[in-house]
């Protein structure tokens, strides 16, 4: 089924699309644009959405704001926003009344042409993600990036051809009862995070899998050897599972072997580049590359996977080095929105940093944080929601009482920086890795992470 044909079905239905944001407009927009029964739903109020509204209800659009949104919904059709678990109790009415729900990420799935690369996990899917796109575009591919990075890709149906190869990066919030069946899945890890969101860490767990529940034999799954829950993904999977490890060496897939990255082809080993030649900084970074090496095998030479890895200077937001002044150095890690995530920027420092952490509570321990920033930080700023707990993990760690840690709590964000600012030296590192989710005081962790990169930029 082609996009206009799908929309066009959608005719003489009545559709409900919930969260007027970046991923539902131009679904929103499609929609209207064929004729259909289209409610916008979003918590925001009229003032809040400003000219967005009148110009939505211009193209035909029906509005429900505000805080009665989600109030008895009885469309045909349902589409919601990831944030928006499938479990939320509005959802199951409406499921009760004969509601079909989906996703805009479910029907691009269904509809897309061409090869599909579909990445999840806890820690690194977004860098793994885009790794795989630069080194299929540096193979001569035409790559359509998208999912939960970069923009949406519905609409943009009619332009991928069946040559194309469309890279995702997909969240737990997207898979939660999706049904998708990529070509190529990769699942890089799987820690607890977003469990203010789901109904507990099994579900977590169980969200992720939805990536490989739907695969046939024809279909490759990428897993990490070392993750704990390796073999619980294992045991749904039909199809062929290659692995990546810095650890062992896996019959196929790729490895770290003796300093070494490596592809592995029925047990034997090909040299790739050796991981001091990587461009990007941290060890974890490792670990995105032997995904996306496993993940482009057959598509994407050895030698050119070499070029990428000593070229590719990474996304922003993620261990971005923001400038150079008065001989320290500020880095952007906005993207740590999980203690492991910032755990891992730790260990990619060449000194030990000044941190700036704290943000949104998604209800995660903080204990394995508490002890790596009293083994591997000089100073901590705290700032957001957290900063309490953060600074709890920290104190009643045993590392604490001999690490000569210093902490400091701010609760403006913006003083926050300007502290660990005024506490570097020659030869620091100002490191900001907040470990925690941005919405006590961001929209997301982009508007975060250019908010920190512009008060940088103003130092003198």
């Amino acid at each position: 089924m082609t996009l206009f044909e799908y929309a066009e079905s959608l005719r003489g239905k009545r559709i409900g699309v919930i969260g007027i944001g970046v991923s539902n407009l131009p679904l929103l927009e499609l929609l209207l644009s064929h004729g259909c029964d289209v409610t916008a739903c979003d918590l925001r109020t009229r003032e809040q959405m400003g000219a967005e509204a009148g110009r939505l209800e211009a193209l035909g659009a029906k509005l429900r704001l505000g805080p009665g949104y989600l109030e008895d919904l009885d469309q045909d059709v349902l589409f919601r926003t990831p944030g928006l678990m499938p479990f939320d109790e509005h959802l199951e009415r409406a499921r009760e009344k004969g509601c079909l729900l989906t996703s805009e990420m479910e029907v691009f799935l269904s509809l897309c042409p061409c090869r599909v690369i579909a990445v999840t996990g806890s820690d690194g899917k977004t860098t793994t993600s885009t790794i795989i796109a630069e080194l299929l575009k540096a193979a001569g591919y035409r790559v359509h990036l998208g999912g939960n990075i970069g923009h949406p890709l519905l609409c943009e149906i009619p332009e991928i051809e069946k040559d194309d190869i469309a890279v995702l990066e997909l969240s737990s919030f997207q898979l939660h009862s999706m049904v998708c069946r990529p070509d190529i899945a990769v699942v890089t890890n799987i820690t607890p995070n977003h469990l203010d969101k789901h109904r507990d860490y099994q579900d977590y767990i169980d969200a992720k899998r939805q990536i490989l529940l739907h695969q046939t034999e024809a279909c490759r799954l990428i897993l990490n050897m070392d993750d704990e829950h390796t073999p619980y993904l294992t045991a749904s999977a039909r199809a062929r599972i290659s692995h990546f490890s810095d650890r062992q060496t896996p019959r196929e897939g790729a490895c770290l072997r003796d300093g070494v990255l490596v592809r592995v082809r029925g047990g034997r080993e090909y040299p790739i580049l050796p991981k001091a030649e990587i461009r990007l900084p941290g060890e974890h970074n490792v670990l995105n590359y032997l995904a996306a090496f496993a993940a482009t095998e057959g598509l994407v030479p050895d030698e050119i996977c070499a070029g990428v890895a000593r070229s590719f200077a990474g996304v922003e937001h993620r261990l971005e080095i923001v400038r150079h002044l008065h001989g320290v150095t500020y880095i952007n890690d906005s993207i740590g929105t999980s203690p492991t995530r910032t755990i891992a920027g730790l260990h990619a420092m060449r000194a030990k940093p000044i941190v700036i952490a704290g943000g949104y509570d998604k209800h995660l321990p903080f204990d394995e944080l508490g002890d790596a920033l009293c083994r591997y930080a000089k100073a901590v700023v705290l700032t957001g929601d957290t900063a309490e707990k953060i600074e709890s993990a920290i104190k009643t760690s045993p590392e604490f009482a001999g690490s000569g840690l210093t902490i400091d709590r701010r609760e403006d964000f913006r003083e926050a920086v300007l502290t660990a600012a005024a506490a570097a030296g020659e030869g620091d590192i100002v490191l900001f890795s907040p470990a925690c989710a941005s919405f006590d005081h961001f929209k997301n962790f982009a508007e975060r992470g250019k908010f920190y990169k512009s008060i940088i930029m103003e130092l003198q």
